[in-house]
């Protein structure tokens, strides 16, 4: 009979769980356990983790995603059918953005464009502010793209409300639309009446100039109007933010301009790119380029009240955003060597 003794557990070596003959016919002796941290074989006692151990994840099931996405779609049905919703007094819609527009817009915003979002701590969380974009593409995505962005990435979700050309207000639905979705006519009484209200306010000064020009001209910042928005902003001492938008002049390239056309369709230009007129309405799908979006920081109008009036006040103010957001553009294009950039 053999006198080998297996070896002891004790305090100052422990044997691996294989057994005695360890790992390859050879014993593994464990560093001895550090006091007080929990044995890993030891079981939970009462139900409880061991001490020291993480938190199990707790992740969402499909299932439980998809009941929630049901519940909050049919709970949005029953209001708009017994119309428990508000509409303010320019027809702003709030309830339909948040659960019908801002969920389609958020598609284009995060996976066809890529946005990427910059500044976005320049944006008042509460109180108003007046948003000064520059505008180009074509077809005016990049104020829906502005739109989303505030709203998906601001803290507070905000809401903008968009100032338009009488052209979108002559046009039946898009009208509809601009309407529900917080838009209203380009003018300086509605701008003052929402601005007082409290509320983000988005102008692009250039206009058709700017979302209508030649792709040659691509982010040199056309001239701005008369400066009615630097008014609107003095009158009610809010402050402007600029916001440089990169990646909607490549959208919809402009390569000409059929005028008799625009003209005989009462329209400010019609627009030949590489994909219309010659494929139709997939024409209209626009060149998935890379977005970048950047808000600078505010420049205050509280202290300038009483120059509301005064032209060369409102120019130089006008002149400044401008030469802003120019700047803001050149500082995103290096970052952004390549338009279809991943």
């Amino acid at each position: 009979m053999s006198d080998r003794r297996a070896p002891r557990r004790g305090r100052d070596s422990r044997v691996s769980p294989g057994g005695p003959a360890g790992i390859n016919g050879k014993r593994v002796v464990l560093p001895p356990p550090v006091p007080g941290a929990p044995d890993a074989d030891a079981a939970p006692r009462n139900g409880q983790r061991p001490t020291g151990s993480p938190p199990p994840a707790v992740a969402d099931q499909p299932a439980d995603v998809w009941d929630r996405r049901v519940a909050s779609g049919l709970a949005f049905l029953r209001r708009r059918l017994s119309g428990d919703y508000e509409v303010d007094e320019f027809g702003f819609d709030p309830d339909l953005n948040d659960h019908v527009f801002h969920p389609v817009l958020r598609l284009l915003y995060r996976e066809w464009f890529r946005t990427e979002v910059f500044g976005i701590d320049n944006v008042p969380t509460t109180g108003a502010g007046l948003v000064v974009g520059n505008h180009s593409g074509t077809v005016a995505l990049d104020a829906l793209m502005l739109s989303a962005a505030l709203h998906d990435r601001h803290p507070e979700g905000r809401h903008l409300r968009l100032l338009g050309a009488d052209l979108v207000f002559r046009m039946p639905f898009v009208s509809e639309l601009a309407r529900k979705s917080g838009g209203t006519v380009a003018c300086n009484p509605d701008a003052e009446r929402l601005l007082r209200g409290g509320d983000l306010v988005g102008v692009f000064p250039e206009g058709f100039k700017g979302v209508g020009k030649h792709y040659s001209q691509r982010y040199k910042l056309q001239r701005f109007g008369r400066g009615g928005f630097v008014s609107a902003a003095l009158r009610t001492g809010t402050p402007i933010i600029p916001a440089a938008i990169v990646g909607a002049e490549e959208i919809y390239p402009m390569l000409a301009d059929i005028k008799p056309l625009a003209r005989l369709l009462g329209l400010p230009y019609f627009p030949v790119t590489p994909t219309f007129p010659w494929l139709g309405p997939l024409g209209m799908v626009p060149l998935p380029s890379k977005w970048m979006i950047e808000f600078c920081p505010p420049i205050p109008t509280a202290d300038m009240m009483e120059h509301a009036d005064d032209p060369m006040v409102v120019f130089n103010l006008s002149d400044q955003v401008r030469e802003t957001i120019q700047q803001a553009l050149h500082r995103l294009l290096e970052r952004r060597p390549d338009p279809f950039a991943p």
